[in-house]
Formats: structure tokens, sequence, C-alpha cells
């Protein structure tokens, strides 16, 4: 899924009314909720619930009842950063954040052991807060964005080893 398409299904789906939007094409998974949306699961997906984010990782965010979270399913690339380990890339245009607010500690350093539905950064677009999560447990080898930085899609974030 390209950049401009994301960015154009995020803006209908603020504009429109449903309340919520679970859509994966093979090479993403992005979950839509609203404020006030419940999800259909028993389970509850971490970083999908409204109102997850530190109210310092919120600053930015939308507050005219707009999506409060998403969720972004994670392209994993199956060896590419050696024989004993994957990259994590960037599924979206957007600015990196490694911790969730200014004087909070980062989610993942080098050595980190990530379990599965952990957060591992936040990229925001479009002044939503968009929390990456992994979809294995790993551990993180290195992590190639800064706090900050601007990350295009496909860009690598992450190189792990999963456990």
């Amino acid at each position: 899924m390209n950049d401009k398409l994301l960015l154009t299904l995020v803006d209908k789906f603020n504009d429109g009314s449903i309340a919520e939007l679970d859509l994966d094409d093979g090479s993403i998974h992005l979950i839509l909720r609203k404020d006030g949306a419940f999800a259909r699961s028993a389970a509850p997906v971490a970083g999908t619930i409204p109102g997850a984010l530190p109210a310092s990782a919120q600053a930015g965010a939308a507050t005219d009842g707009s999506a409060a979270a998403v969720h972004l399913g994670l392209p994993v690339v199956p060896g590419a950063a050696g024989p004993t380990g994957e990259t994590i890339t960037s599924p979206i245009v957007a600015t990196f954040y490694a911790t969730p607010g200014p004087d909070a500690p980062a989610f993942v350093t080098i050595g980190s052991k990530v379990k599965a539905g952990d957060t591992l950064c936040i990229l925001e677009a479009m002044k939503m807060m968009n929390h990456l999560e992994a979809e294995f447990d790993c551990e993180i080898l290195s992590v190639k964005a800064a706090n900050g930085d601007l990350v295009e899609y496909g860009q690598t974030l992450f190189e792990v080893k999963r456990l």
C-alpha cells in the first residue's frame, strides 16, 4: 500500500461515519478506531485503545473525535539483516518517536527483549500517533532511526532476532 493511498484512507476514515476499520492487504495490517468504538474481539489489542497514549504523546493528536490511536502491522523482511536477523521497516512516511514523551525512556533499546504486541515506537503522521507493535517475540539488535527523524515508507527502523 503506497503512502498517498494510506494517507487518503486515514483522511476518509476521519471524515466518515464508521467507527472502526480493520484492513489487511498482506503487506500491512491497519486498524483504525474512533473514540468510543469498541473492539469486536474479546482480547484487546495493545496500542489501539483510545486514550492509550500518555498525555505527553497525545499533545499533537487530534482532539476533535477523530481516530485516537492507530495500530499498524509491521512489514518484516526475513533475513535482510543477515542470517540471524530480520528488519522491521516503516509502513508509512512519518516522524519517528522512540519514546512516549520528552522525558520518558525509550520503548526499546539495543538488547531489549520484546514480546509480541509490545510497542516498538510511535510514528506520527498527520497529527495521528501510530504505535508500531512487535508481531512476534524478538530481541532488538539495532535501532536505525533517531528520535524525531522523518522516516520514509520502507525505511529500516529496527534489526531484530526472533526469539
